[in-house]
Order: C-alpha cells, then structure tokens, then sequence
C-alpha cells in the first residue's frame, strides 16, 4: 500500500479504490463465494482479533484461563499516545494499515468485487492510501476523545447504506453468474460504501486525519 505525504487541498486524505475486472469474472467461485471465503476469513479473525477461552478447574482451589488472543486494530494506544504524549508511532500506524489493507481485500473478495484470492501482504487490485500523521502538527491533542461520538451521524448512514450494499451484492451474483459480468453501477456503488466506511473508521478509529469524513461514496 503506498502513502503519500502530501494530498491535494480537496482530496480527503483517505483513498480507497478496487480496479473494475478487465475480464470475465469467474461463475464458480462465484457461486461458492461464501464457503471459498472461510479459509481466509479465519486467517484475517486470528490475526485481526479473536479470542478462546478455557477454564479448567485445579485441585478443586481455583481456575486457570487459558486465552489465545491475536492482533486487532490498535485504537486506545493510539489515542492516549497522542492525547498525552502527541506522537503517533509509526509502527502502529503501519500496523493498522496493513491490516485494514488485508480486511479490505477479504471484504472486497467476498463483494464479489474481485476473484482473485485475497493475499495476505500484497496489494492487489484493492488499493488503501492513507497517509502518515505529524501528531504534532496535523491533529488535535483532544479531539480523539470525541471522534467517535462525533461519527455517529456517519454510522446512521452506513447502517442503510451496508443494507443496500447488501441487496447490491446479491442482484451482482445472479449477474455474474448469468453474465460473467458485475454492473459497473452496483460495482461503483459498493466500492463507494466501503470506501465510505474506511473514512469513517480512520477519522474517528484510526485517529490518522482530523478532517471530518464526507457525506459521500466517491
């Protein structure tokens, strides 16, 4: 994923494009998409945050827990770093991009978006450019604490929008599956409401712009 230090003054510094298929997409991974998916799927839960958790009781005295715990986008360091300290480090950063990148890919492949497998540290056809942050010059000391109340009207919105994507998605299989093709329409359309999501998720989660997040898919 590349990252761009500087951005045009009325380009929200968050980008988030899928290259439209150049070729006919495939009908029977289409068909299957939702149990082809499963493997990957279980890769990005372990990686992006999970948790099993056993007790088992010993000598009848107490319990161990036993915890597997994996990964997750980093949101409460980030936060207390630039609220008390205004730094962002850098390898959190790249942590959260890389795996908002890998989460992308995986959405976009069970969007049907796309047919190749998604990979889990290359770009693909799925592009993220969200640039790197001066804490000290380019965000708020407090601002943090409030971002993601001040998203709530953003997340009335995508709640509609996830139905209607939803509903997209399902018209684009039965026309994959009859023409090999996704309507460029339905495709700009969910692409738009991923897109939409991710601004709403690095402005008020990511804490990487200060910039409220547009009221729109392009």
């Amino acid at each position: 994923m590349s990252e761009h230090s500087a951005q045009p003054v009325d380009t929200y510094p968050v980008s988030f494009t899928v290259d439209y298929p150049d070729r006919p997409l495939n009908r029977l991974t289409t068909f299957f998409r939702i149990v082809v998916v499963i493997p990957i799927a279980l890769v990005l839960s372990a990686v992006g945050g999970s948790e099993i958790d056993t007790w088992n009781r010993v000598d009848g005295s107490g319990a161990v827990h036993a915890a597997f715990t994996a990964g997750g986008l980093l949101f409460g360091a980030p936060l207390l770093m630039i609220v008390f300290r205004r730094k962002y480090p850098r390898w959190w950063f790249d942590w959260n991009i890389q795996l908002l990148g890998f989460s992308n890919r995986v959405g976009a492949y069970l969007s049907l978006l796309r047919d190749e497998y998604p990979s889990t540290d290359e770009e693909q056809a799925v592009h993220l450019e969200i640039p790197y942050p001066d804490a000290e010059r380019d965000l708020n000391q407090w601002l943090p604490l409030a971002k993601w109340f001040l998203a709530i009207p953003h997340y009335v919105v995508l709640f509609f929008l996830g139905i209607a994507g939803t509903v997209a998605i399902i018209i684009a299989w039965f026309a994959i599956l009859f023409t090999g093709r996704y309507p460029r329409g339905l495709f700009d359309f969910v692409v738009g409401v991923i897109r939409w999501g991710v601004r709403v998720l690095a402005y008020a989660y990511l804490l990487t712009t200060d910039r409220y997040p547009p009221f729109s898919l392009s």
